[in-house]
């Protein structure tokens, strides 16, 4: 399965930095921003959400083989389509910021060796 596209190979490299103890935030966010990344949809191409402790979070992935290792962790049914869309980090980002009433984050590769996680940022007050 090939890579999802321009930029996760760079985005893998920051996440690898942040897992050996020599990340730096900007360069990761940076490389988050660039990277094409596989969103997976609903049926109404809708991004799929998962609320967890009042933040809904997104999943993204690297590549297909990442996104493959996620449906199998849940549980493959040969009977369902598994969509997805390819959307750079900075459209992602950008679509979180506009849900204030609803923080969003993101979790890139949560099934892989490496997941990292790009919280939303929260209003003090908010919920």
């Amino acid at each position: 399965m090939a890579e999802s596209g321009g930029g996760c190979t760079a985005l893998r490299a920051e996440i690898a930095s942040f897992y050996s103890g020599f990340g730096e935030a900007n360069s990761l966010m940076s490389a988050f921003r660039s990277a094409a990344l596989l969103i997976p949809i609903t049926a109404d191409d809708q991004l799929v959400t998962s609320r967890f402790g009042g933040i809904d979070w997104v999943c993204a992935f690297t590549s297909e083989h990442e996104y493959a290792r996620y449906v199998l962790s849940r549980g493959y049914d040969d009977a369902t389509t598994y969509r997805y869309h390819t959307l750079l980090g900075g459209r992602v980002a950008d679509w979180f910021d506009s849900r204030a009433a609803h923080p969003t984050g993101v979790v890139v590769d949560i099934a892989g060796t490496a997941p990292m996680a790009f919280p939303p940022e929260i209003q003090e007050g908010a919920e």
